[in-house]
C-alpha cells in the first residue's frame, strides 16, 4: 500500500496560515472528521492533548507530527496542513513547524497501516524532501512528491553497506504510542549509520508490535547497543553488553552523539531476571513448544502463588468448630480472605490458555486463549453453557495451544484478504472467529472429561471398603494427576460423599484424599531447594511457597510445575501421593473435615503417623523429580 493512498486528498490543506497549537490541531482534526477517519471528535482531541502532555510531538526542522490511538476513530488515516510562515508547536529546537501531519489510529489498528505510517515518518527525515511538501502549490504536486519520495527509498533499500570489519551496533527504538517518534528514530540512526560506514541493525517497537526484530545472534555479535526508548522495554536481554540509554528525540537529532557514545559505552548489567532471545528459526518443534508453555506458566505463577497464600490465611483465621464442612468461610475476615485468594485462583486458566496462545499467535491470541481457559475453568459444554464439567489445567492447555495455532493459521488465511478490509481484520475478523472456534473446541472436550469423570466415579464405587490400601494408592495418585481436574475432582467427592456416610472407613478415605492433595505442592517445594538445577530461576524464587500452599491442602500450587513439565511431573508426584494414600489407610488415620489440611490436624485419627505418610509420600515425589526431570539451562 503506497503512503499516497493512505491520505484522502480532502485531508490535505496547504498554505494555511495558523495562530498557534491549539488551532493547529482543531484544523487538522477537523480534516480527519471531514474524511470520515473519526466517531467521536472530542474523544479523538483528548487522545491527541494526552499525548502531547508527554511532550511535544514537533521533532523540530519545522516538522510536527501529532498522533493519537483511540477507540474514537473509526479507520486509521493521516492528514497534512502546510504553513509556510510557521506556528509554535513546541517544538525541541524552538523553531516554528510548517509541515504537520496528523496520524488517527483506531485502538488494535492494522498493521499494514502502521508500516505506511512508519514509511512516511522515515521520508520525513530528509529535510530537502521536507521543503518540497511545503513548497507545494496543489494537493496533486503534494501528492506526487511523496510517490517520488517513497519511489526512491523502496530502490534504494538494502543497497548501502557498511565497510568489511565495520563496528556492529544494533539499536532498539521505542516510542510510548509506536507510531510516529520510533520509526524517525530508527530512520535517522540508519541514515548516520551508513554515513559512518557501520553495520547496523535496528527493531522498532512500534504499535503494531515489534518489526524487524534482533536475533539472539545479532545482539551477541554487537560491539554496542544503542536503546533509544521513550517507554520501558525488556533490558535484560541485552546484559553483559555496552549499551547506550537515550531518548528517541535524541536519536532522532543527535544520531551521530550516540554512535559516538558507543565506543566508549559501559558494560549493562541487569539487576533483574536476565533474559535472552532465541532464535526460533533454528530451534526444534519442541523447544518451540516448551517456551510457549513457560510463557502461559510464568504469567499464571503470580495469581496462584499470591491466591494461595491468601486461602492459607483464610484457614488459619477462621474457626473450625463452627462448622467443619464451611472451613475457611466461617468467620467475616477468613471469608474475606478466601474470597479474594479464591477470586485470584479464578484467573488461573484463562491466564495460562491465553499467554500460551500469545506467545504463539502474538496480539491475536491473547484473547482467544483467554476464553478457552475461561472455557476450562467453568466445564462449558454444548447442551450446558453455563458449565459444570470443568477440564481445570489439562484443558487449559488445550485451549491454550488451539488458540495460538488456529489464530496463527488464520491470520495467515488473511492475508489474502482486500486491502480494504486490513482494518476490520483484528478488531472482527480475528476475534469473532478465534473465540467462536475455541468455544466449539471447549464445548467437545469438557464432556469427554465429564463421562471420564463418571467413570472413574463408578470404578472407585464398585471397589467398596474391602480393599482400602489399594484404594488409597489410588485416590492419592489421583489427587496429583491434574490437581483441580476430573480425577482429582472424583477423588475428592468420592472422598466427601465417604464422609457424609460418618463411619470410620469414611473418614479414612476422606484422610487418604487430603494427605495425596497436600504431598504435591510440598513435594515441589522440597525439589526446588534439594535439586534446584532442575528448575529455572523462577521456579526456585516461588518453590519454598509450596510448603504453605501444601500443608493447607491447596494442591494447585503444583500446578504450574506440572504444566510446564508434566510428562516428568505428574508421575513423580502420583507415585508420592499414592504412596501417602495408602499409608494413611494403612495407620488407619481418619479425617472428619473436608479440608484445612494442617488446620484440622487435632481432628486427624493417628495425626503423629499421618504426618509420617505426608512426609514418606513428599520424599518420595522429591527424589522422583530429582531424578527424572531434566536439567534446566536458564
Amino acid at each position: 500500500m503506497k503512503i499516497s493512498e493512505f491520505i484522502d486528498p480532502r485531508g490535505i490543506k496547504l498554505q494555511v496560515a495558523l495562530a498557534n497549537q491549539e488551532e493547529a490541531i482543531d484544523k487538522l482534526i477537523a480534516l480527519h472528521d471531514e474524511v470520515g477517519n473519526l466517531k467521536d471528535v472530542a474523544g479523538f482531541k483528548e487522545a491527541i492533548l494526552a499525548r502531547e502532555a508527554k511532550g511535544s510531538t514537533a521533532i523540530g526542522n519545522g516538522i510536527a507530527v501529532p498522533h493519537g490511538k483511540s477507540v474514537s476513530v473509526a479507520k486509521a488515516g493521516l492528514v497534512a496542513i502546510t504553513c509556510p510562515d510557521g506556528v509554535d508547536y513546541k517544538a525541541v529546537d524552538g523553531k516554528p513547524s510548517n509541515l504537520l501531519f496528523m496520524i488517527a489510529a483506531p485502538e488494535g489498528g492494522a498493521d499494514t497501516h502502521l508500516e505506511v505510517l512508519a514509511k512516511l515518518m522515515q521520508l520525513l527525515m530528509d529535510p530537502a524532501f521536507c521543503k518540497t511538501l511545503v513548497d507545494a502549490k496543489s494537493v496533486d504536486e503534494f501528492l506526487s512528491l511523496i510517490d517520488k519520495k517513497e519511489a526512491e527509498k523502496d530502490a534504494a533499500s538494502g543497497q548501502a553497506t557498511a565497510a568489511a570489519g565495520a563496528k556492529k551496533i544494533v539499536a532498539v527504538t521505542a516510542c510510548p504510542t509506536g507510531i510516529a517518534h520510533t520509526f524517525m528514530a530508527a530512520e535517522s540512526l540508519e541514515q548516520k549509520a551508513k554515513e559512518l560506514g557501520i553495520a547496523f541493525r535496528v527493531e522498532k517497537d512500534g504499535s503494531g508490535g515489534a518489526k524487524d526484530p534482533l536475533t539472539a545472534k545479532e545482539i551477541e555479535e554487537a560491539d554496542a547497543v544503542i536503546v533509544a526508548v521513550d517507554k520501558n522495554i525488556d533490558m535484560g536481554q541485552f546484559d553483559g553488553k555496552k549499551v547506550v540509554l537515550a531518548s528517541t528525540k535524541e536519536a532522532i537529532h543527535e544520531p551521530e552523539k550516540l554512535f559516538e557514545k558507543a565506543k566508549t559505552a559501559s558494560v549493562y548489567h541487569h539487576t533483574g531476571a536476565v533474559t535472552k532471545r532465541e532464535d526460533g528459526a533454528n530451534e526444534s518443534i519442541g523447544r518451540q513448544l516448551y517456551k510457549h508453555l513457560m510463557n502461559g506458566v510464568s504469567h499464571m505463577l503470580p495469581f496462584v502463588i499470591g491466591g494461595g497464600i491468601l486461602i492459607a490465611i483464610a484457614f488459619l483465621l477462621d474457626d473450625y468448630s463452627i462448622d467443619p464442612s464451611n472451613f475457611g468461610m466461617n468467620t467475616p475476615v477468613a471469608a474475606w480472605f478466601k474470597t479474594i485468594g479464591g477470586a485470584a485462583f479464578g484467573f488461573m486458566l484463562p491466564i495460562l490458555a491465553g499467554f500460551i496462545a500469545q506467545s504463539i499467535a502474538d496480539r491475536p491470541g491473547l484473547a482467544v486463549g483467554f476464553v478457552g481457559g475461561a472455557l476450562a475453568a467453568s466445564g462449558a459444554t454444548f447442551a450446558n453453557p453455563g458449565g459444570d464439567i470443568p477440564s481445570a489445567f489439562l484443558g487449559a492447555l488445550v485451549a491454550g495451544f488451539a488458540a495460538g495455532y488456529f489464530m496463527k493459521w488464520l491470520e495467515k488465511l488473511c492475508d489474502k484478504l482486500p486491502q480494504s478490509l486490513e482494518g476490520i481484520k483484528p478488531v472482527l475478523i480475528y476475534p469473532l472467529c478465534g473465540i467462536t472456534v475455541i468455544g466449539i473446541v471447549m464445548c467437545a472436550i469438557n464432556p469427554i472429561v465429564g463421562a471420564l469423570n463418571a467413570w472413574i466415579s463408578g470404578v472407585l464405587s464398585s471397589m467398596g471398603t474391602t480393599s482400602l490400601v489399594p484404594l488409597g494408592i489410588i485416590l492419592g495418585a489421583m489427587m496429583a494427576t491434574d490437581m483441580g481436574g476430573p480425577l482429582n475432582k472424583a477423588a475428592y467427592v468420592f472422598g466427601t460423599a465417604a464422609l457424609a456416610e460418618q463411619n470410620e472407613v469414611g473418614w479414612m478415605i476422606m484422610a487418604a484424599v487430603m494427605v495425596g492433595g497436600m504431598v504435591p505442592p510440598i513435594a515441589i517445594a522440597l525439589a526446588t531447594l534439594i535439586f534446584p538445577k532442575k528448575f529455572t530461576v523462577a521456579e526456585r524464587k516461588a518453590g519454598p511457597v509450596n510448603f504453605i500452599m501444601g500443608f493447607c491442602f491447596i494442591t494447585e500450587g503444583a500446578i504450574p510445575y506440572a504444566a510446564a513439565d508434566p510428562l516428568h511431573v505428574i508421575p513423580s508426584l502420583m507415585v508420592g501421593s499414592g504412596v501417602a494414600g495408602a499409608l494413611s489407610m494403612a495407620f488407619k488415620c481418619t479425617l472428619m473435615a473436608p479440608h484445612g489440611g494442617i488446620f484440622v490436624f487435632p481432628v486427624v485419627g493417628h495425626w503423629a503417623l499421618y504426618l509420617v505418610a505426608l512426609a514418606v509420600g513428599s520424599v518420595v515425589s522429591c527424589l522422583l523429580l530429582g531424578l527424572l526431570k531434566k536439567t534446566v539451562e536458564d
